[in-house]
């Protein structure tokens, strides 16, 4: 996995096939329930995984992350998200423009959606598969997650690993 941590990188990754997945977690791991999307990516990278899927620890991420994203064919992205649900509450949406995401996604060094705006803007017109995982956003700072926000990660692991499948098989 290709961490990037806001630093720049020379990238491993290969995702030139129309066929690609690339399955993105974005997060602060020493801010507890935010970093939950680099907990389930690192999770996802521990199992057998089809060719054409790329796992990348996004970190607090920015518009490093522009290049990766736009050689992907397909893109899944983890987050958090203090979208108002209770803590630990799983959504799956495929969002097609900025403005359907949620209204809030926890702070990195630029929100998802300057992210995702920068990246149709420069024709981006993939696939995005977002799995927003609820959390309070007033925790103390720590390395781990709470065990409401534990347990919704192991459940969007499953469900994505689940999804990746299922894309394999219709391959």
């Amino acid at each position: 996995m290709a961490a990037v941590y806001g630093k720049s990188v020379p990238w491993k990754i290969d995702l030139s096939g129309e066929k690609s997945t690339l399955v993105l977690g974005l997060g602060n791991v020493i801010m507890g329930d935010e970093g939950v999307g680099v907990h389930v990516v690192r999770a996802i990278e521990k199992h057998a995984l089809p060719a054409e899927v790329e796992c990348l620890d996004g970190g607090t991420g920015g518009f490093i992350l522009l290049e990766p994203l736009q050689k992907a064919g397909r893109i899944i992205l983890i987050d958090a998200s203090a979208d108002g649900n209770s803590p630990g509450t799983v959504t799956r949406t495929t969002p097609r423009f900025t403005q359907d995401y949620p209204p809030t996604l926890t702070a990195h060094d630029i929100g998802v959606k300057d992210l995702l705006d920068a990246f149709y803007m420069q024709g981006g017109a993939r696939e995005v598969i977002l799995y927003a995982i609820a959390i309070d956003p007033h925790q103390p700072i720590s390395m781990d997650l709470s065990p409401a926000c534990a347990q919704a990660a192991q459940e969007a692991e499953q469900r994505i690993l689940a999804e990746l499948r299922a894309a394999a098989l219709q391959a």
